[in-house]
C-alpha cells in the first residue's frame, strides 16, 4: 500500500470515530435537557408541597 492509501484509511476511520462521537453527544446533550426541563416542572410543584406541610405543621 501507498503511503497516501494509509493516510486515506486513517483520515476515514477517525471521521467515522468523531461522527460516532458527536452523534452520542448529541444524545447525551438531549437526555439532560429533558431531565433538566423535568426538574424545572417538578421543583416548584415540592416546593409547594413542603410550603403547605409547613403551614399545616405550624
Amino acid at each position: 500500500m501507498s503511503a497516501i492509501i494509509i493516510m486515506k484509511e486513517k483520515l476515514s476511520q477517525r471521521l467515522r470515530s468523531l461522527k460516532t462521537e458527536f452523534e452520542m453527544g448529541q444524545k447525551l446533550l438531549a437526555e439532560y435537557e429533558e431531565k433538566q426541563c423535568n426538574l424545572r416542572e417538578t421543583l416548584p410543584r415540592i416546593s409547594g408541597a413542603i410550603q403547605v406541610l409547613e403551614e399545616l405543621l405550624a
